[in-house]
């Protein structure tokens, strides 16, 4: 059995290593982590910034990655507790968004500002316990190359946005968009796609 699988199975060692990682009633890895842990564990490409207002609430047990060229500006939180946070190259995450994992942001991204995207739900089945005791669940949110998404978006635990889509302004994304779409709205539903023979955005039907 590895040291790993060790841990995992006694639950008074998990807890210790927890603690000595996280701290206490907080989302927030140790400066110790930060410093000296992280930077072995997470893979950062060449040209790739994260401005220094940027919470980084990453920790060891769970990928991160940041590809070259891609930048997370500042006020933007990320996390990857519960899932990886995997942001492709040449991708711009804008000001104060708010990233909890699983999540896979694809290549040539564009995030604007104060965008919400969570691969996490809080479980409540008993009423007669608070929702912060009752666990979490996930579900991976996935965003392909080429799109771009308007600030104020919101896109819930397991949606896939296809790749060269454009989300308004706005927007709440609960189900999957298909690649070459246009979405907009709370819920988000699709307005045009792009066709290929005509080569032009077209309006769909009803819409």
């Amino acid at each position: 059995m590895g040291l790993k699988e060790k841990i995992k199975s006694n639950e008074r060692i998990k807890k210790l290593v927890h603690w000595s990682i996280l701290i206490p009633k907080q989302t927030r890895p140790r400066l110790w982590i930060k410093w000296f842990v992280n930077p072995f564990y997470h893979k950062k490409g060449k040209g790739a910034i994260v401005r220094p207002r940027t919470r980084m609430d990453v920790v060891p047990w769970n990928k991160f990655e940041l590809g070259e060229d891609s930048t997370i500006e500042d006020f933007s939180a990320i996390n990857n507790g519960v899932g990886p946070v995997i942001i492709g190259d040449r991708t711009k995450i804008g000001l104060s968004n708010t990233i909890i994992g699983p999540v896979t942001i694809g290549n040539d991204i564009r995030l604007a500002q104060n965008i919400t995207l969570s691969g996490l739900n809080h479980n409540y089945e008993d009423i007669n316990l608070p929702i912060h005791v009752q666990g979490v669940s996930t579900s991976p949110i996935i965003i392909e190359d080429n799109s771009w998404i308007g600030a104020n978006v919101v896109v819930v635990a397991g949606v896939t946005i296809g790749k060269h889509c454009i989300v308004a302004a706005g927007s709440i994304v609960t189900k999957d968009i298909p690649p070459y779409s246009v979405a907009v709205g709370n819920p988000a539903r699709v307005l045009k796609q792009y066709n290929h023979q005509t080569k032009a955005w077209e309006k769909l039907p009803n819409k």
